[in-house]
């Protein structure tokens, strides 16, 4: 049946992450399934940078203009994706009209904060529980999550919602050798103080560390690790040439709910090193995909000598936008 579906956001473009890239590919997919999609962003409304993380701005929506779109639209399903002030303007809307809504939870927001600035993340978790227990369900994307989520007093139905792999993007094509060093351990992702990148720079390793991404701490980062290779920004054919002259992936992040980057990297065929924590455990499941290890060099060392190019290939193509997008449907509530 096809629907009429509202998705609230406060994360959307020209931000760059995981979030964003998977709600714009979900809406995209939805609508090529016949799904009549309205996105509620920031765009069009006043926004400042977040102090402590400027590449992510706080928005200020007028919420006369967001319950017009939201009347205008006639949703079937509301989905309010992130807990931000647009989050929090469609969730006032349906609470006063008593309509069921999902929400989703993509980001550790109260340890991010608590790393960046100091603010407890019990404090954060609390504002948590308030916003998405009145919801209908709650979507994550891994076991450890949904775990996780109800030992911290969660009460919401859980619904399990994967992440998918654009191969046209990421594909396994002929392996290349740079003019790096090998092994070429390589991260690609935000290149900021959460993402624990320092853990893997300050590793002594064989090889040549490979950086691609961007973000507040690559300045620091370049001038302390000169040895890395910091190729900054990447994306469509760069992005794959740097995967097919890599040897491994290592994901550093401990506060990451699943790191889509690994899944991409197991589809160019990059085995992947990192800490046993929420995202790595669900996907890091065999010997053959890599390792996971408290010490993320040994980690290192163990993905290097199990990692298998074809398996890891093979596990990638189970997460396919399609499919996960199917979920979402599934997932959803009408109001």
């Amino acid at each position: 049946m096809k629907q009429r579906i509202l998705i609230a956001t406060d994360a959307w473009h020209p931000q760059v992450n995981g979030v964003v890239r998977t709600l714009d590919t979900t809406t995209r997919t939805l609508r090529a399934m016949g799904h009549i999609v309205e996105v509620v962003s920031p765009e069009g409304f006043s926004q400042i940078p977040i102090p402590f993380y400027p590449e992510i701005p706080l928005c200020f929506p007028r919420p006369g203009s967001v319950n017009r779109r939201i009347q205008s639209f006639r949703p079937d399903c509301v989905h309010i994706a992130t807990e931000g002030p647009i989050g929090l303007v469609v969730r006032h809307y349906c609470r006063q009209r008593t309509w069921n809504f999902t929400t989703s939870y993509h980001t550790k927001f109260p340890e991010y904060a608590q790393t960046l600035t100091g603010f407890p993340a019990r404090w954060s978790y609390r504002y948590l529980r308030w916003f998405h227990n009145r919801a209908a369900a709650i979507m994550v994307a891994t076991p450890s999550l949904e775990a996780d989520l109800q030992q911290r007093g969660f009460i919401t139905p859980i619904r399990r919602w994967s992440r998918g792999v654009d191969f046209s993007v990421f594909r396994a094509g002929e392996k290349q050798r740079g003019q790096y060093p090998v092994p070429v351990l390589l991260y690609v992702g935000r290149v900021s103080v959460e993402k624990n990148i320092e853990a893997f720079l300050a590793l002594e390793t064989p090889g040549t560390k490979v950086i691609v991404g961007d973000g507040p701490a690559r300045a620091v980062l370049q001038a302390k690790y000169p040895q890395a290779v910091f190729l900054g920004f990447l994306k469509g054919e760069a992005l794959t040439a740097a995967y097919s002259t890599a040897d491994l992936f290592v994901f550093p992040s401990k506060t990451d709910t699943f790191g889509l980057v690994m899944i991409e990297a197991m589809a160019c065929g990059l085995p992947v090193a990192a800490f046993p924590v929420t995202g790595p455990i669900d996907i890091i499941t065999k010997p053959t995909f890599g390792a996971l290890d408290e010490d993320l060099g040994t980690a290192i060392g163990k993905a290097l000598a199990t990692g298998q190019r074809a398996a890891c290939i093979e596990e990638a193509r189970r997460y396919s936008w399609e499919n996960c997008t199917r979920q979402f449907v599934e997932n959803l509530e009408i109001i």
